[in-house]
């Protein structure tokens, strides 16, 4: 499909104001709302929200600027108890349609992982320096270069007098790298048809994602001197629970091997369980007495339970650790104790044909780029919308996400120009645009 006279006029206008596009993500960068703590985002995330809030007020956007009670997300599985949103407002900004046409949210988070180690990075990591056609910084690629692209999208439509025949609604959140609480607040209190949620994605549309799981095996051995002769358990010997273990995670491997030969998902890559830690050992010259593993899984869609949750890969992990313990007399007898924590999040997935997926899709045709349909093998904001909220939510963004949450992390601005000219058509496209 060909792009209309006005989507072309649009994007000739995105790409005009390139410039601009790029101040507005070196001030986003600028602002460093990088984590303080494991269970929420930290740095000056009022700041940035007021300066969009204030920014697309000023586009003609009616604005809802606050911090969400605490009992809005309490009790969810994602959320820690005690959590709230003090100091941490999230922003609706809301363009009225000029008709009853479908509604289309664009969502992203402007929380970020820290930066450490700063020796790390060859540029200030909240500098935004702009180098050979790209903007460094932290959260420059996950995910501020797509807040800005949505943003500017939204913007040049407002500018151009382009009437959508439904609502546009601009969301900015915290907490998606902590506890997901911020995209769970837009979940319980936003309505749309549709959202697109810019993470990077090298501008393929991700329709679906695994969903998480975190565990940790304790293990038990039998304290004693490490420099005496070893005696066997039955007689009281030392038993180095670091070396049960080994064993376990030797099942671990041979577990993902069995996944791995499952039927493939047609985006996702298999599941898997990815050991993050062991700790163990009380002392030097002591055969351990206990040992810890961390445990991190991915697991797919079909692989969920009927409330869309692990439970199912929960049960299968515990009786493969069971099974094996069993074959081990010393695990036989002092069996491993696996404790699941809080932190996990459900996969999801829409339809390939869902309208956004196909306006997306038809957007990257008409503006010359490649329209792929991808998974994405993490979790992003996009799952909690489609699970909650029922809102067919797909990530479209521009950026490679390997470069996400490392050292001079940075995204180009030419791809950041096209995904807001992909959102603007888009938008269009699925809204409608009234004459």
């Amino acid at each position: 499909m060909i792009a209309s006279d006005q989507e072309q006029r649009v994007c000739d206008h995105i790409a005009a104001r390139e410039n601009e596009l790029v101040d507005l993500l070196q001030r986003l960068v600028g602002y460093d709302t990088a984590a303080r703590e494991p269970d929420r985002s930290g740095g000056d995330i009022e700041g940035l929200q007021r300066y969009l809030a204030a920014r697309l007020q000023a586009s003609g956007a009616a604005v809802e600027l606050e911090e969400p009670p605490a009992s809005l997300v309490a009790g969810h599985a994602y959320v820690p108890h005690g959590f709230d949103f003090a100091g941490r407002p999230q922003l609706v900004a809301r363009f009225a349609g000029a008709d009853d046409g479908p509604s289309l949210l664009l969502n992203g988070h402007i929380d970020v992982v820290s930066a450490e180690p700063r020796d790390a990075w060859s540029t200030d990591p909240f500098g935004g320096e702009v180098r050979n056609g790209a903007v460094y910084g932290r959260g420059a690629c996950d995910m501020k270069g797509g807040v800005a692209a949505m943003v500017l999208a939204a913007e040049a439509l407002q500018e151009l007098g382009v009437r959508l025949g439904g609502e546009l609604i601009v969301n900015t959140v915290s907490e998606e790298e902590t506890t997901g609480a911020g995209g769970l607040a837009t979940a319980r209190t936003v309505r749309a048809d549709a959202a697109i949620v810019p993470e990077p994605s090298g501008l393929a549309v991700l329709t679906c994602c695994r969903g998480s799981l975190l565990a940790t095996i304790d293990v038990t051995g039998r304290g004693g001197h490490a420099g005496i002769a070893p005696r066997h358990y039955a007689h009281g010997g030392a038993v180095s629970a670091i070396e049960k273990a080994v064993y376990l995670l030797e099942v671990i491997r041979r577990l993902n091997g069995e996944w791995a030969l499952r039927p493939r998902h047609a985006y996702l890559s298999p599941a898997d369980a990815v050991v993050t830690a062991i700790r163990g050992g009380e002392w030097i010259v002591s055969v351990p007495a206990r040992c810890r593993i961390d445990v991190h899984f991915e697991f797919l869609p079909e692989q969920a339970d009927a409330a869309g949750w692990g439970s199912r890969v929960e049960r299968e992990f515990e009786e493969w650790i069971a099974a094996a313990a069993a074959a081990d007399p010393w695990l036989r007898e002092y069996p491993p104790d696996i404790t699941w924590l809080q932190g996990g999040v459900p996969p999801a997935e829409v339809a390939p044909d869902e309208r956004v997926v196909e306006a997306l899709l038809g957007a990257q045709i008409s503006l010359g780029g490649c329209a792929r349909v991808a998974g994405l093998d993490n979790w992003s904001d996009a799952a909690t919308l489609i699970t909650e909220a029922r809102i067919p939510a797909v990530c479209y963004g521009p950026g490679d996400l390997r470069l996400a949450h490392g050292a001079d992390e940075h995204l180009l601005i030419a791809e950041m120009v096209g995904c807001a000219q992909g959102i603007a058509v888009a938008a269009m496209r699925f809204c409608g645009v009234v004459s």
